[in-house]
């Protein structure tokens, strides 16, 4: 059983992508099934996070947190291929935080 998270929205990267959806599309499936978060040609998938629309998405940047609170060009629904991330992005495409 996965513990409750607090957010309400999804992103997730690739080597070039980043997508950000509701978290109401991820559905609760049984053990050891999967279901796609991003689409890919080529790469894998780097890391995802759950956050609150609200707060904004979150990364490590610098010394700090860089919060990005318009997210309108990486929005969609879950299982599309997005948008190349915004500017400082780390380059190892972890959110870190």
């Amino acid at each position: 059983v996965c513990a409750p998270v607090a957010g309400d929205s999804v992103a997730a990267v690739t080597d070039n992508r980043l997508l950000v959806f509701p978290l109401e599309q991820v559905p609760e499936m049984t053990r050891g099934r999967g279901v796609q978060l991003i689409a890919m040609k080529d790469g894998e998938l780097k890391d995802a996070q759950v956050f609150a629309a609200k707060q904004g998405l979150g990364w490590k940047y610098g010394g700090g947190i860089r919060y990005e609170t318009d997210l309108r060009t990486w929005r969609g629904t879950r299982a599309q291929a997005g948008k190349a991330p915004p500017t400082g992005f780390p380059r190892n495409r972890k959110f870190g935080v």
